[in-house]
């Protein structure tokens, strides 16, 4: 107890203070993203239709997060779009506590799409500017620590539920949320308008920053294809569970809520270990590391379906998603920080937030129509192992510890 009260004070106050907002608004998330499908998909809606939510959700969330980063580099207070999210995620979970139609879910996922918009960036800066004098790298890590601890533990609350209560209970996701989004807006106030932006990488003499110089977009396609997995395992991993696979039988709802809270148990074992290694080394390792993870999970996923005992290889999938994802975070965020100067941080978390969106708009409709046609995820889970050791081959030597990807002038 006093090694781990050493290590909380080794960082300062403020950026303590920014983790436990995570936290607090991680807590709520972690039922409703990985476990709210499934309240719907109980009520009788697709996989189809509940994946056409999610996208409408991503695109408010596209406009929400350029928009957010945008007024954060015109010198925005980083609270104000904290407690605007705050806002419209408890106004969704009031509407989504009571909705029984698909028009209901679909008005709800849009608030919360644009409180995950205006939310992300701010967060995403504060984290880097309350990080010194530490480097904002060991702010990712610790930032992305408390979001996996929230997540882990609203999700197996939300387990619990089902499992005490009955399925017909885990509604109750939204008012986990909601009282974790009123201790958010307490925390806040304590908030201050701004810190620090980390110093960018130096250049060399003769190079010029360029968000889409030619080096910058192999970045962006693997950052759609991180947080596309992720959106995934989100959206569609709990209705394949549910569903089951060609010989393997679907789980109850406690059964797969519980699965799921086993990786993100495991993602909080091993988020801060694993970001902090990561910190001191070259993006491009932990983006190797994190690909090669995430591939192998998703062919254990994939081939689950095809035997009775499926459930010993989804077990086996979850130690490899787990790693892959603490690897992936904080780096990919680094990376972004990195490559651009002061001014235009704000914006460019805004970007980087945007393949969020943009991964949470294609992806789950896409994905609901694939298990709808073939009544398992054995393609769905094949196709992204195959992308994602595809994806190798787009990471750069120079995208190194102080080195992220810059466009070289003439």
């Amino acid at each position: 107890m006093v090694q781990l009260a050493s290590w909380w004070l080794q960082f300062p106050r403020t950026l303590r203070r920014v983790a436990q907002i995570r936290g607090v608004a991680a807590l709520g998330a972690g039922g409703i993203l990985f476990l709210g499908p499934l309240v719907f998909n109980r009520l009788g809606l697709s996989s189809s239709q509940i994946g056409l939510a999610l996208a409408l959700s991503s695109a408010v969330g596209l406009v929400a997060r350029a928009s957010s980063g945008l007024l954060l580099d015109r010198g925005i207070a980083l609270g104000t779009p904290l407690r605007l999210g705050a806002i419209c995620s408890i106004g969704a979970d009031l509407l989504l506590f009571r909705a029984h139609s698909f028009h209901a879910f679909v008005v709800g996922e849009l608030l919360l799409g644009l409180a995950m918009g205006l939310y992300w960036p701010a967060a995403e800066l504060a984290s880097a500017q309350f990080s010194a004098p530490l480097p904002s790298s060991e702010g990712f890590a610790l930032a992305r620590t408390a979001d996996a601890l929230g997540i882990a533990a609203g999700a197996l609350i939300g387990s619990c539920i089902a499992w005490g209560l009955g399925a017909q209970a885990l509604r109750l996701i939204y008012g986990v949320d909601l009282v974790g989004m009123l201790v958010l807006l307490w925390l806040i106030r304590e908030l201050p308008k701004r810190g620090l932006p980390p110093a960018p990488v130096k250049l060399a003499p003769g190079q010029k920053r360029s968000w889409w110089g030619q080096s910058l977009l192999p970045l962006l396609a693997v950052s759609l294809l991180g947080t596309g997995l992720l959106t995934l395992q989100q959206s569609a991993l709990p209705l394949d569970l549910a569903n089951g696979g060609l010989a393997r039988a679907g789980l109850p709802e406690a059964g797969g809520g519980l699965l799921i809270v086993l990786q993100l148990l495991l993602v909080l074992m091993l988020q801060w270990p694993v970001g902090h290694w990561l910190g001191s080394k070259p993006v491009a390792k932990g983006l190797r590391l994190s690909l090669l993870c995430f591939s192998g999970g998703c062919f254990l996923l994939a081939f689950s379906a095809l035997h009775p005992k499926g459930l010993v290889l989804l077990l086996l999938a979850q130690p490899l998603l787990a790693l892959g994802t603490a690897a992936f975070l904080p780096t990919i965020t680094e990376a972004v920080v990195e490559s651009v100067s002061s001014e235009n941080q704000g914006l460019a978390l805004g970007i980087y937030s945007q393949t969020w969106a943009i991964s949470g708009i294609s992806l789950p409709p896409l994905a609901g129509l694939l298990m709808e046609f073939q009544g398992h995820g054995l393609g769905l889970w094949l196709v992204m192992s195959g992308l994602c050791l595809a994806a190798l081959g787009l990471l750069q030597p120079s995208w190194g510890k102080g080195s992220v990807p810059y466009s070289q002038s003439s």
